[in-house]
C-alpha cells in the first residue's frame, strides 16, 4: 500500500500550477480531459515516480468547489494510494459502511473514490494498475498518461513521503482510517510502504482535512529560495503551495 498521488484543489489553476512547479522544481506531465465530467480541470506533475495533482472547478455546483468553500480556500484535497487489488479493497471498505462515490474497472486501471464524509474530510482513492507487456509496472500510472516519464524530475524533489490530516478528534480519525486501510495506527500514525499518514489536531480553524503533504527533498536550499521569493516559506523545512503546507523531508 503506497502513497502515489496527492491532490490539491484551487480556484486559479494556472497561477497555482506555476507556483507549484517553480517552488518544487517539477513540471506538468498531463492535463486529463476526463476530469471534466466532474466539472474540473487539472494538471498532473511527477516528482520522482510519484505525483502531485491540482484540480480546479470550472463550473458551479461541483464537490471540489464545495470543498473550497467549506475549508475557506485552496488546500489539500485528495489522497491516492496504490494497492495490489483495488476491487478487493472496494468490497472490503464498502462493507465497513464507507460509501464509494466513483469507481472504474479497466484492464489497465482500477480505482474507487470514497466519500469524504466517511473518511474524515479527505477524498480517498484506492487504485491498482496493470502494466501492459514490456512496460515497467513501477512506471505505469494511467492518471499521468503514457509519456509522463519525459517530464519526471528528481533533482529538486523526489517523491512523496506522507500526508498530515487534521481533525477535531485525531484519535478517532486515526482509528477510522486504520479500519479503512487495514493497517495499525500507532501514536496516530499509519505507516504505509515508504510513507505515512499522520493525524493531528486542528490548528488553523479550517476544519477537518489535509493540513500538509510531505515531499522528499533533494535540493532544500533551491526549494526554500524559490518559496522565499514568493512569500511561501514557513520556517526551516516547510513551504506552502495551493493553501497547503508542504514539509520537506
Amino acid at each position: 500500500m503506497r502513497l502515489r498521488q496527492c491532490v490539491f484543489v484551487c480556484k486559479d489553476l494556472e497561477s497555482s500550477t506555476e507556483e507549484l512547479c517553480d517552488i518544487l522544481g517539477i513540471e506538468v506531465a498531463y492535463r486529463d480531459p476526463g476530469v471534466a465530467k466532474w466539472g474540473l480541470a487539472n494538471v498532473v506533475c511527477p516528482t520522482g515516480n510519484d505525483f502531485l495533482e491540482i484540480v480546479s472547478p470550472f463550473k458551479d455546483g461541483t464537490s471540489a468547489g464545495r470543498y473550497i468553500e467549506r475549508r475557506n480556500g485552496d488546500g489539500g484535497y485528495m489522497v491516492i494510494l496504490q494497492v495490489p487489488d483495488a476491487v478487493a479493497e472496494r468490497q472490503r471498505v464498502t462493507a465497513l459502511g464507507v460509501r464509494a462515490v466513483a469507481e472504474k474497472d479497466l484492464p489497465e486501471y482500477q480505482y474507487t473514490h470514497f466519500h469524504p464524509s466517511d473518511t474524515n474530510g479527505v477524498l480517498l482513492s484506492l487504485d491498482t494498475t496493470f502494466a501492459p507487456p514490456g512496460v515497467d509496472p513501477a512506471l505505469w500510472w494511467p492518471p499521468a498518461e503514457k509519456d509522463w516519464t519525459k517530464h519526471a524530475r528528481s533533482d529538486v524533489t523526489n517523491g512523496l513521503a506522507g500526508v498530515e490530516i487534521q481533525h477535531d478528534d485525531p484519535d478517532g480519525a486515526a482509528a477510522a482510517w486504520s479500519r479503512i486501510l487495514d493497517r495499525p495506527a500507532v501514536d496516530n500514525i499509519i505507516r504505509l510502504d515508504g510513507s505515512q499518514i499522520r493525524f493531528v489536531p486542528i490548528v488553523d480553524g479550517r476544519g477537518p482535512g489535509v493540513s500538509a503533504y510531505d515531499v522528499t527533498v533533494v535540493d532544500r536550499d533551491r526549494v526554500l529560495a524559490a518559496a522565499e521569493k514568493r512569500g511561501r516559506r514557513h520556517g526551516v523545512g516547510q513551504v506552502e503551495v495551493c493553501g497547503c503546507r508542504i514539509n520537506l523531508v
